[in-house]
C-alpha cells in the first residue's frame, strides 16, 4: 500500500517536471529560418571556394558578413512572426528572455570578431565563430529541446579543432561553410521535431 502511494507520488513528480518543462520551452526559433541558414551558408562557400578573385581576407569576411545578414534576418523574422501570433499572451521581455540569454556570448564574438579583423588574424575567426556560438547554444539548455545543447558541443569542438589545427586558413571557405551547414541543418531539424 505505502509502495503504491510512493509510486504515484513520484508519477505526479514527474509530469509536474514535464509540465514545467514544456511550459519553459521557447517556440520562438524557426527550424526551417535555421535550415534555410545552413544552406546560404553552403552556397556562400562554393562561391568564396571557386570565385579566385575573391580570395582576399577582406572579400571572403564581406562573404561571411552575407552569411550572418541572412541568418539573422530570416531567423529574427521568424522570431517576429512568432511574437505577433503571441501577442498579449505574456510580457515581451519575460516571451524573449531565452533569446536575450545568449546575447552576451554573441556580443563577445563580435568584439574578438572585431580585434582579430584590427590586427589581421583572420586564420583564427572561423575557430573563435564556432566556440562562441557552440558556447551560445549552451544559454539554452533549459528552453530549447535537448538535442540543441549537442549541436552547441559539435560547434566548441569544431571551433577548438579550428583554432589548433596547423594548416587552417581564412581563405579556404570549407571548414566555416560545412560546419555550418551540418550544425544549422541538425539545429533546424531538432526545432521542426519538437
Amino acid at each position: 500500500m505505502i509502495a503504491s502511494h510512493i509510486h504515484d507520488a513520484l508519477g505526479q513528480v514527474d509530469r509536474m517536471r514535464d509540465l514545467i518543462l514544456e511550459r519553459r520551452r521557447f517556440r520562438g526559433y524557426s527550424g526551417i529560418a535555421r535550415m534555410l541558414g545552413g544552406g546560404v551558408a553552403l552556397a556562400t562557400t562554393l562561391v568564396l571556394a571557386r570565385v579566385e578573385a575573391l580570395h582576399t581576407p577582406l572579400l571572403q569576411l564581406a562573404g561571411w558578413s552575407v552569411v550572418l545578414a541572412a541568418a539573422l534576418i530570416l531567423n529574427y523574422v521568424g522570431l517576429a512572426m512568432w511574437l505577433f501570433k503571441r501577442r498579449g499572451l505574456e510580457p515581451l521581455l519575460t516571451a524573449l528572455r531565452p533569446a536575450l540569454e545568449v546575447v552576451p556570448a554573441l556580443a563577445i564574438g563580435a568584439a574578438l570578431s572585431l580585434a582579430l579583423v584590427f590586427r589581421e588574424h583572420y586564420d583564427l575567426l572561423f575557430g573563435v565563430w564556432m566556440c562562441l556560438y557552440g558556447l551560445a547554444h549552451m544559454g539554452y539548455r533549459h528552453s530549447l529541446p535537448v538535442g540543441i545543447i549537442g549541436v552547441g558541443l559539435f560547434y566548441q569542438i569544431a571551433g577548438i579543432f579550428c583554432l589548433l589545427a596547423p594548416g587552417i586558413t581564412f581563405l579556404n571557405p570549407w571548414p566555416m561553410g560545412l560546419v555550418f551547414f551540418i550544425g544549422e541543418m541538425v539545429g533546424g531539424w531538432i526545432l521542426r521535431s519538437e
